[in-house]
């Protein structure tokens, strides 16, 4: 379907809310799947490391195909791939829910993440391709608050689903959400438009833009760094209230959820505040500060066993998450729209591979030396991103 942006109009809102529902279903399968962990735990007789690494499963299947979901959406359009990809997720964690074998639930979890990277790699795209760049912040702030709106619905569902009705009734309503995603990317996507090839060519819009600097590798190279207190953050929150502090699961899930609604504001306001000063890297810098100081103020009450930790958790888990939508538009606007696909696939997978040893490294960590040691080294790697986040910003895409 071929539609100028013009003619689009408000339709726009509308996509735009197709692909946060899209990515919300990918975050319910892929990062719900933390919220497993004390079932696992108490239930299956894991590790923490073990139930850790299991759930980090759908992570690792993501990180194997985000460029190849971004360079389909690059040649063949975003409606398609965001449809397809949801489908086989729904499959794939429809399967999971009827197994056993715990090899079996890792595999199918993998897959599953591999077919809902889909998500990550064209919705993004979808963002930028229909919005002026002035509303670009907010819209792909709407489009990352996606993300943490699916792990407060994970927080709220999945935790009592596994221990009421177990594992497979968790990952059977993960599926259930993956297929309405992928129906509703199907009926609901228009893809951007875009320049034909040959006028694209004249502007250097096919040119690679990893040759013409070294901007879009520093953007990677520190939200890598950043995804790793956003995870030890969503992974680990449910289970050291739990485990540490006693909570219920009930209560624990009630508090993630509350903290996630929390994050996803905080990205739509970065977003916004990035539009309003007309740069995605400036915002980006100072939120990994503040990344930095909420990580270690929670390690230092936790240590303290002070009801103050949980404030913090809060704050952490709202700061953790905000500066996402802003290096994920930077580098939609950087790598333009015949590149677009696969560097926010590139961007993605550094991140999911940093995400995808968070479950095993801090779980271990964790068993070794407790939770406030594990919240003051994730302090370390926010702390290294601020030098690395560009200090010139490059909006003319």
């Amino acid at each position: 379907m071929n539609v100028t942006a013009p003619a689009i109009g408000r339709r726009r809102w509308l996509i735009l809310a197709v692909g946060v529902f899209a990515q919300a279903a990918q975050a319910v399968l892929v990062n719900g799947t933390a919220f497993l962990i004390p079932t696992l735990h108490e239930t299956r007789g894991l590790s923490l490391a073990q139930a850790g690494t299991l759930a980090a499963a759908p992570v690792f299947g993501v990180l194997l195909t985000l460029v190849l979901w971004g360079a389909l959406a690059d040649r063949y359009g975003e409606r398609m791939v965001l449809a397809g990809g949801m489908a086989l997720a729904a499959l794939a964690a429809g399967a999971a829910a009827t197994t056993d074998s715990l090899p079996a639930l890792a595999a199918l979890l993998i897959v599953g993440g591999a077919a809902a990277a889909a998500a990550n790699a064209a919705s993004g795209r979808v963002v930028v391709g229909w919005f002026p760049m002035r509303q670009r912040g907010l819209a792909m702030g709407i489009r990352q608050m996606s993300l943490p709106l699916g792990v407060a619905v994970g927080a709220m569902t999945i935790p009592t689903l596994a221990r009421e009705h177990g594992v497979g009734a968790a990952l059977g309503f993960a599926a259930v959400v993956c297929a309405a995603a992928a129906l509703a990317c199907l009926l609901g996507i228009v893809d951007p438009p875009r320049p034909d090839r040959r006028q694209a060519a004249e502007q250097g819009l096919l040119d690679n833009p990893y040759r013409s600097g070294r901007m879009l590798q520093r953007i990677h190279a520190a939200s890598v760094l950043l995804v790793v207190p956003q995870y030890v953050v969503w992974t680990f929150a449910l289970v050291w209230l739990v485990t540490d502090r006693g909570w219920s699961e009930s209560a624990a899930g009630l508090a993630v959820t509350v903290a996630q609604f929390g994050g996803a504001a905080g990205r739509v306001l970065a977003g916004v505040w990035s539009d309003r000063v007309g740069s995605r890297l400036r915002p980006m810098r100072t939120v990994a500060v503040a990344v930095t100081a909420s990580m270690a103020a929670l390690a230092l009450t936790a240590l303290g066993d002070s009801p103050v930790a949980i404030v913090l958790l809060v704050v952490a888990s709202v700061a953790t998450v905000s500066p996402n939508g802003l290096a994920f538009t930077a580098v939609a606007e950087i790598a333009g729209p015949y590149w677009g696909g696969r560097a926010l696939g590139l961007q993605n997978t550094g991140q999911f591979l940093a995400a995808a040893a968070v479950g095993p490294v801090f779980g271990g960590l964790i068993g070794a030396a407790g939770f406030p040691a594990a919240f003051a080294i994730a302090a370390l790697f926010p702390a290294a991103a601020v030098p690395l986040v560009p200090t010139r910003d490059t909006m003319h895409r």
